[in-house]
């Protein structure tokens, strides 16, 4: 009883507190009513800290001197074991943010509670973290971006923060518009030098959005682009990188091959047709990558229309462009044994294993029906999709792999071959009008309407270079600093 006597003397104090401060026309002068309260931080009252919480925020603008031990109190409180203490002091941190000073630190620390397990603590994280974006963009997004770049152990708790609520509220955050995307842009730069494909590829997206990178964009702006995926790639390395940062890559490279220039084609078309020969075997086999001979094949068909007669030396294709380049009076008929023999062996070991996996597909329906819990046909039908899929990937195989058979090949220039992991075009419906019917579209691979000159080729130019490689390595190892758990510093002592 006496415990619970002191705790409520405590609160009731804080409050009195807090009411004089109210009222008083200048403040300054009880700056003794200012400390009392930060005081009240350390003592042994849950309530009285809570209520602290929410008391020190309301005054700090008052008491200039006293903002370090201040922010020292509210670093203390989001440190506590009480989960209603830490929600309040998270609260009260963008009123403390209204003196530029200690925006960055502020930001760290609450990018350092996106690592909470608790929801609701989690979500206030989030409204406070935005809160604090939208007083000061610069000052916030600096310490978070910094854990991204450092790897350190929250990064992962961040990129998604970014993803979710800042990347979508950029035209309110980023304004000026011109200068903050600059900013943003340079950020990303220094984060992207070591993330995982899935990373790369959301950041890459987000800088596309950018008016800076827009379809009106100088070429300058997406030479920048570019250096950026050079930094992260490397083709002619030993591509021994994580699966799924590899594929990744593949998969960002081959959509976006249709928009490299003739010159960038000259200069990728080497390290691709290197890879090419590496996944598709001289013979017939069991199976193959068919995920990285689909991406392969399709980017070097692209990359090959706009640079025909590069293949001559490659491939021994005989093209003819009357450009010095052509290379006729040169024998390259090795490469043409050779790579028209990876190309039989490919063909006929996707025959072979379409042939296995439609005769499959039949049975996905039958053990539908006749599964007996909702999860046993959740997996089935997921299994249904995969082969799907995968035969997708089959089809356009072969689709690409024949126009190269001949001496003077037919290099696939345009987006009939849809690419087997994207959204597969509809075919309408045949209708009839004014007596005559519509053409349905063939497979899925309608060729695209045509473009006006500047759409697509100045704004996918970001991708070009990443022929050049794919990247070294996985994240880094590096750690920042951690929260190191409930009762531990935060480094601003």
């Amino acid at each position: 009883m006496a415990a619970s006597d002191a705790d409520a003397a405590e609160v009731e104090r804080l409050y009195e507190l807090g009411e004089r401060l109210s009222s008083a026309k200048d403040k300054s002068q009880h700056a003794a009513d200012y400390e009392a309260i930060i005081s009240a931080v350390k003592g042994q009252s849950v309530k009285a800290k809570q209520l602290a919480a929410q008391l020190i925020p309301r005054f700090f603008r008052s008491f200039p001197a006293l903002a370090p031990r201040a922010m020292e109190a509210m670093f203390d409180l989001v440190d506590m074991e009480e989960l209603a203490t830490r929600i309040q002091a998270i609260r009260g941190f963008p009123l403390l943010a209204k003196d530029a000073e200690f925006v960055s630190k502020i930001a760290d620390i609450l990018g350092q509670l996106l690592a909470s397990e608790e929801n609701v603590e989690r979500d206030a994280v989030h409204k406070a973290l935005m809160s604090l974006i939208r007083q000061d963009v610069k000052s916030s997004l600096q310490p978070l971006f910094k854990h991204v770049e450092s790897g350190s152990e929250i990064r992962e708790k961040v990129i998604c923060f970014l993803k979710d609520k800042v990347f979508p509220v950029k035209a309110e955050l980023l304004k000026p518009q011109a200068e903050m995307e600059r900013y943003i842009t340079d950020l990303i730069k220094k984060s992207v030098l070591d993330v995982t494909g899935l990373e790369f590829k959301l950041f890459m997206d987000f800088l596309r959005s950018l008016s800076i990178f827009g379809d009106s964009a100088p070429r300058e702006s997406f030479q920048e682009l570019i250096e950026i995926i050079q930094a992260q790639a490397d083709l002619d390395a030993q591509f021994n990188i994580p699966e799924e940062k590899k594929l990744d890559l593949l998969k960002t490279v081959a959509a976006s091959s249709p928009y490299a220039t003739a010159q960038d084609a000259r200069q990728l078309l080497p390290p691709v047709v290197q890879l090419l020969k590496k996944y598709m075997p001289g013979k017939k086999v069991e199976d193959i990558n068919h995920n990285y001979v689909e991406c392969l094949m399709y980017t070097f068909h692209h990359l090959a229309h706009k640079t025909p007669n590069t293949t001559n030396s490659l491939c021994g294709y005989k093209i003819v462009t009357g450009q010095p380049s052509d290379r006729l009076g040169e024998d390259f008929s090795e490469h043409y044994k050779d790579f028209t023999e990876r190309l039989t062996g490919t063909e006929e070991t996707v025959r072979a294993v379409s042939k296995r996996l439609t005769q499959g597909m039949a049975d996905f329906n039958k053990a539908i029906s006749s599964a007996k819990t909702e999860e046993e046909k959740t997996k089935i039908k997921s299994d249904q999709q995969k082969s799907t899929m995968t035969m997708r990937a089959y089809n356009n195989i072969l689709a690409m792999a024949q126009p190269l058979r001949a001496k003077s090949p037919l290099f696939i220039g345009d987006k009939k071959i849809t690419l087997s992991w994207m959204e597969q075009p509809k075919k309408p419906a045949p209708t009839t009008t004014g007596g005559k019917r519509s053409q349905p579209a063939t497979n899925g691979n309608t060729p695209a309407s045509k473009k006006g000159r500047g759409e697509g080729a100045a704004r996918n130019q970001l991708v070009n270079r990443a022929f050049e490689g794919l990247s070294r390595g996985g994240r880094g190892s590096g750690r920042g600093r951690g929260r190191g758990g409930r009762g531990r510093g935060w480094g601003y002592r």
